[in-house]
């Protein structure tokens, strides 16, 4: 094997590449910041070259981007396309989110990137309207005279429910879920959508 085959340590790359860079940035980026993690220690981790990173993304921004992608791609899907639920389930169940989840890196990035303009700043907000329109979509289906209403609430909630997590280092979701219910209970009749 040449040197030009070889990645950081001697360590063979090419294969896995992409994958490697991806894992070790949502590892950094979660718990350094983005700002916080350099490329030199992102290639370091991930075990490629700095030529073979910019071989895979253009720079840190596609970086950043292509993880929030990758996180959630089809934007809760284990909980909205179950067939197994009713519609009210299913507004429910976007609460049940296990204690050791990290803070939600859609808004981790928001916050730490000051540029709406910012490639993952923008997927970041697309994403967020998406889950307020599976939200929407839901509680449409489940009968809510205010579906729209009842969608951004539920999202407002559980983004607090992420953000109150991390913050205060506790489970938060409980206490999401709870309040999920009564704002459920009360925007949608108790014969609609079961």
């Amino acid at each position: 094997m040449t040197e030009l085959q070889k990645g950081p340590q001697g360590l063979r790359r090419g294969r896995g590449a992409r994958e490697r860079i991806l894992t070790a940035s949502r590892q950094l980026f979660r718990d350094q910041g983005i700002a916080g993690t350099g490329m030199d220690q992102l290639c370091a981790t991930a075990e490629v070259s700095k030529r073979t990173l910019y071989q895979h993304f253009a720079g840190k921004d596609e970086l950043v981007t292509e993880c929030l992608r990758q996180f959630d791609p089809t934007v809760l899907a284990h909980v909205f396309d179950r067939v197994d639920l009713s519609p009210r389930e299913k507004l429910l169940a976007a609460f049940d989110i296990p204690a050791d989840n990290p803070m939600c890196p859609y808004i981790s990035t928001a916050v730490e990137l000051h540029d709406p303009g910012h490639p993952a700043a923008q997927y970041a907000s697309e994403y967020k309207r998406a889950v307020a329109a599976r939200f929407t979509v839901a509680a449409r289906e489940a009968g809510a005279p205010d579906p729209e209403g009842l969608g951004e609430q539920l999202a407002l909630l559980l983004d607090g429910g992420a953000a109150r997590s991390r913050v205060l280092n506790s489970d938060a979701f409980p206490t999401a879920a709870a309040i999920a219910a009564v704002l459920i209970d009360n925007a949608i009749p108790e014969t609609a959508g079961r």
